[in-house]
């Protein structure tokens, strides 16, 4: 028995084509492009037989031919820093959810923290014509921004505040939240703060927040150790341990995310200091262990999921052509205390 689409005397396999699904289905070959590119305007039926067709043949569309005749690739690209980082997965879980309610498909790139591999991975991505992207912070090199506005390509950026995105921007002030964490902090009592904290840029805006807030109060000291990214339980204990060795008394501990408050709980407990009775800790992000941690984690909460669906929809919606309400949304946040402070 011959295989299917192997020419005789020939060793390479002839890929199946658009003619191929539109025999196998019994239709022509504009209606199978049709229910393929456009399923809406064709009746179910018929979408069902194309694809029952495409299964049998094994057609693969050629999605980027059909994206330059109509200029649309039904692809986003969304670049993140990490992919290992908690804060990041709902958001980015949220953005493919919606984005394949919307007809769109997501293609996941890591940037790590460093403006110049964002810029490299952005110039690969605009050259595969992607109908949008979505860049995770506001801070971007030059370049970068260059190219993101000489392409024309609708772009949201996520998880931070300007009156001035690139086009639409959905997430909120780390700066803010800085000054509310400090404001807290000095409301209950406390006056000598070891700070934990990570180099990356929003985190940093966190950290200047918080020293602001608690210098302009005038009655509080201030010490900091910097650790490496990623944000690890291991690194929230090193921190701790690196603040202690410094010699110096502390009441309170905070730090820029909920992985290294968790850190520095165990290592308060393993050198027999008690929270919240001799320290006070709080975090960022509420990620799901901080609520059922021993003692729980006072934090900051981000609705982390309407980021991501935000951001689909207006992304969506622009690429769309359609009349945008705002092209900046701050979703704000919630400090939601526990019993580690």
């Amino acid at each position: 028995m011959k295989a299917k689409n192997v020419p005789q005397g020939s060793g390479k396999v002839k890929s199946p084509t658009l003619e191929d699904v539109a025999r196998e289905a019994g239709l022509s070959p504009m209606t199978v492009s049709r229910a393929l590119n456009t399923p809406q305007i064709v009746r179910a039926a018929t979408v069902e037989k194309v694809k029952k067709a495409v299964a049998v043949t094994g057609y693969i569309p050629n999605l980027l031919a059909g994206g330059l005749a109509s200029k649309k690739s039904k692809l986003i690209a969304v670049v993140v820093p990490q992919i290992n980082n908690n804060m990041f997965v709902d958001s980015v879980q949220a953005l493919s959810d919606q984005l394949a309610k919307r007809g769109y498909h997501m293609l996941l790139c890591v940037s790590g923290y460093t403006e110049e591999v964002e810029t490299e991975i952005v110039s690969a991505i605009l050259s595969r014509r992607p109908d949008g992207i979505v860049l995770t912070g506001i801070q971007h090199s030059p370049e970068m921004k260059r190219i993101i506005l000489s392409s024309g390509v609708p772009v949201v950026e996520i998880w931070d505040l300007t009156p001035t995105p690139l086009d639409i921007l959905v997430g909120f002030s780390h700066e803010k939240i800085g000054n509310k964490i400090a404001q807290y902090m000095h409301d209950k009592g406390y006056r000598k703060f070891g700070l934990i904290w990570t180099e990356d840029r929003r985190a940093s805006v966190r950290k200047k927040g918080v020293i602001d807030a608690l210098e302009s109060y005038g009655d509080s000291t201030v010490a900091t150790v910097t650790v490496e990214l990623p944000a690890t339980l291991s690194r929230g204990r090193q921190g701790l341990g690196q603040l202690l060795d410094l010699n110096q008394q502390y009441d309170a501990i905070i730090c820029s995310s909920d992985t290294l408050a968790q850190g520095a709980i165990i290592e308060a407990s393993a050198r027999g200091l008690s929270v919240p009775r001799n320290l006070g800790v709080i975090g960022f992000g509420n990620l799901d262990f901080a609520q059922h941690n021993v003692p729980s984690i006072s934090t900051i909460s981000i609705d982390r999921w309407r980021v991501g669906i935000d951001a689909a929809n207006m992304l969506a919606d622009k690429i769309e052509g359609k009349e945008l309400a705002e092209h900046v949304i701050d979703i704000g946040f919630e400090l939601i205390e526990r019993e580690s402070s």
